[in-house]
């Protein structure tokens, strides 16, 4: 009875100097790195009328990185086909933007328990300008407005600087005269 007692306390003796040992030190070695997608909340002080947050994904948020972005077009975010995409980048993103490191794909989006991939390439011309503030991109097939997530994947070594930048995305549909609709604005955040 003495023993089964005597280890019972133990126990409880370990349990709560063991716990005061990793609160007390941070523990930050046991602690998994967080992701670097979108948190739950975000807050403007004055957002405009029309604003609207589109989702994204990055694989790392830390400075000179090598990061994947995935700029999400969901299904709900698509009104009309799309004939061109012009995502509007930030002039103080310094991060060197290349052609070829870019590509639109049908994609499925990835959550806690899978990862997000694409599913089939679209054929698309990708054009860059030069001071790298505009990304045009010229599907082969317009996007249809279906319930399919469509992605534009740009691989870049993350910026020196810190902070937040507004990507803003740009649509043309089909139809008799060419006016670019505004479809969103993804938030993606450097640390």
């Amino acid at each position: 009875m003495f023993k089964t007692q005597s280890l019972s306390i133990f126990k409880k003796v370990f349990f709560i100097g063991f716990s005061t040992f990793l609160f007390s030190s941070g523990a930050s070695f046991l602690v998994p790195r967080s992701s670097a997608s979108p948190g739950f909340f975000e807050y403007q002080w004055d957002p405009e009328p029309g604003y609207r947050r589109l989702k994204y994904y990055q694989s790392s948020s830390e400075r000179l990185e090598r990061a994947t972005y995935y700029f999400f077009l969901r299904g709900k975010e698509r009104k009309e086909d799309i004939i061109k995409l012009t995502l509007k980048v930030p002039d103080y993103f310094e991060a060197k933007i290349k052609s070829e490191k870019l590509s639109l794909c049908k994609v499925k989006v990835g959550g806690y328990t899978a990862r997000t991939r694409c599913l089939e390439k679209v054929p698309s011309l990708i054009e860059v300008n030069n001071n790298q503030t505009s990304i045009e991109i010229f599907p082969e097939r317009p996007i249809p407005s279906n319930k399919d997530s469509y992605a534009v994947v740009m691989k870049i070594f993350n910026p020196r600087k810190r902070g937040m930048f507004q990507f803003q995305a740009l649509s043309q549909q089909t139809g008799d005269i060419p006016i670019s609709t505004y479809l969103g604005t993804w938030n993606v955040d450097i640390q």
